[in-house]
């Protein structure tokens, strides 16, 4: 069996990561121009910006960052350099988590080994996969930490979905969901909540185990909601949908690096962990791909139902100490203003009500999360 080694990393700095559509700046249509984005790059930058599994998605990752506002500024100056490339391809940037109207079948993948040896083993379940989320790390200080954490923080994930729900659509119908996209990893074997796991040494048994018997190629082929990274040394939330902004994007990134903190320095005191059940987890997990902000949660320790604003509103207060050691607390608190405003998968549904076009609600919803002026401004897009 192979020895999986925890990178142990400075705690709590945090790393995000970016999935978002690569679409066409006339049609409005996903557009597998990944590759030719990339080319434009000098090849210094090239290892911040990564290709997907298709190549109508386009991966932007920070640096290792010490504070939520490190990790804005890191976001920004990328975005705004690779919105200038793409403006000059006649492509721009899609913030969320599906395409309107896109089909799957159409999208070109990836030239990789590693995808095309993915594609053999799964195949439909991993051709679907055309969707986009947030993913953030959190660095930890040891593998029995990260797995503790991935165990303690499941209770909250569903509150993470309900915020950040923006893929109500599928191949040009309405879903009814908030978050389709959480549906569709869920086809994937090794995706969705994670198993109970005690320590560092049970998580690198099931990895061994899976690629023994060939259930699983690498470990990277595991897509849990939460997962220990032992390469970056973090615990990594990938549970979210790719929120329509930036703004958004660096709230809910503020809420994940508080809240491991919060239940670190738990685990670090020996407080009694209150059990949560998998089966509450599911059910909440449910109710908030179904209906995002304005889902009701059960409270995992009085059992009531609550809304989203309401359990959202009691987390901020409950971490906003943290916060303001942490430098985030602003950007924590804009997470209250997400749960009581329309959802990304709502403001989506009333744009295409009122403008009778899914092109056209993809144009107005692009165009209001880019961060640089438009092409052919009188301000250069690029840094």
């Amino acid at each position: 069996m192979s020895k999986i080694e925890f990178r142990a990393n400075h705690y709590p700095t945090l790393g995000v990561e970016l999935e978002l559509g690569v679409i066409d700046s006339q049609t409005m249509e996903l557009r597998s121009a990944v590759q030719n984005i990339l080319a434009e790059l000098p090849e210094d930058l090239r290892t911040q910006y990564k290709p997907e599994l298709m190549q109508c998605c386009l991966e932007i990752n920070t640096g290792i960052c010490q504070t939520v506002g490190e990790a804005e500024e890191d976001l920004s100056a990328k975005i705004k350099r690779i919105e200038g490339v793409m403006d000059k391809l006649g492509v721009q940037l899609w913030w969320a988590a599906t395409h309107p109207f896109s089909r799957w079948k159409d999208q070109n993948v990836t030239e990789n080994q590693r995808y095309l040896d993915l594609l053999e083993l799964l195949q439909e379940m991993a051709r679907r996969l055309v969707t986009q989320g947030l993913h953030v790390h959190v660095g930890v200080e040891s593998g029995d930490k990260a797995v503790m954490l991935c165990e303690r923080i499941l209770q909250y994930v569903p509150l993470l979905l309900s915020l950040s729900g923006s893929s109500p659509f599928w191949e040009g119908r309405d879903t009814g969901l908030s978050s389709h996209r959480s549906k569709i990893m869920e086809g994937l074997p090794t995706a969705g909540i994670p198993t109970l796991m005690r320590n560092w040494s049970e998580y690198v048994w099931i990895v061994n185990h899976m690629v023994d018997t060939g259930f699983i190629n690498t470990i990277r082929e595991i897509w849990w909601d939460v997962r220990p990274h032992h390469n970056f040394g973090t615990v990594e939330i990938r549970i979210c949908d790719m929120p329509g902004s930036l703004e958004d994007v660096m709230a809910l990134t503020a809420m994940t690096q508080c809240l491991i903190v919060h239940l670190s320095r738990e685990i670090d005191e020996g407080a009694y962990q209150y059990d949560c059940h998998p089966m509450m987890v599911r059910q909440n997990k449910w109710r908030a791909a179904r209906f995002g902000t304005s889902a009701r949660l059960v409270n995992s320790y009085s059992f009531e139902v609550e809304t989203v604003p309401q359990m959202t509103r009691r987390l901020v207060e409950t971490l906003s100490p943290i916060a303001k050691r942490l430098q985030c607390l602003d950007q924590l608190e804009h997470c209250n203003v997400i749960a009581n405003r329309p959802s990304w998968a709502d403001q989506q549904r009333k744009l295409l009500q009122e403008t009778g076009s899914a092109a056209e609600m993809v144009r107005i919803l692009s165009e209001g999360a880019r961060l640089s002026k438009a092409a052919g401004s009188t301000e250069s897009t690029a840094n």
